[in-house]
């Protein structure tokens, strides 16, 4: 069976590439799970989006990542949320808030998998998450969440 993978799959391939795997293995782990789609020709034209997409978000080398470490750790995010009476919001920060906060800051474009939050963020204040930009480059990014009414 030929499949597109849409996910990096450990020991198959990364996202976009083209594999060659078993009926079973394919109609009933890899498609239900998302991590592939059937291949097709026009399916084949979603590759080149998928890896795209994935270039955008990619960190090149150790030198890249060391630039985008200093670039972040200038920056100053604030997070405005949903909070009520003492500072407790009404839900939580997601990895995917701390990006898009990132990227209005005038940061680089973040892959949300790579945010490391601590703990679950319920309260106001000020906040330290990591982003594990390299095996060897952890940046710290000082997140402030305010009360929105």
């Amino acid at each position: 069976m030929k499949l597109i993978l849409t996910r990096e799959v450990t020991g198959l391939g990364l996202a976009g590439d083209i594999v060659e795997v078993a009926d079973g293995y394919g109609r009933n782990y890899l498609v239900p799970r998302g991590a592939a789609i059937t291949w097709s020709k026009g399916a084949e034209k979603q590759v080149s989006q998928i890896k795209r997409a994935q270039d955008a978000r990619q960190i090149r080398d150790l030198g890249h990542a060391r630039e985008i470490k200093t670039e972040l750790e200038k920056l100053t995010v604030t997070l405005p949320a949903r909070a009520g009476s003492g500072g407790k919001l009404f839900g939580s920060i997601t990895a995917a808030d701390v990006v898009s906060a990132v990227k209005s800051a005038g940061g680089p474009l973040l892959d949300k998998k790579r945010v490391q939050l601590p703990g679950h963020i319920k309260t106001t204040g000020s906040h330290t998450v990591t982003v594990d930009l390299h095996p060897d480059v952890v940046a710290t990014v000082p997140v402030t969440v305010t009360a929105t009414s």
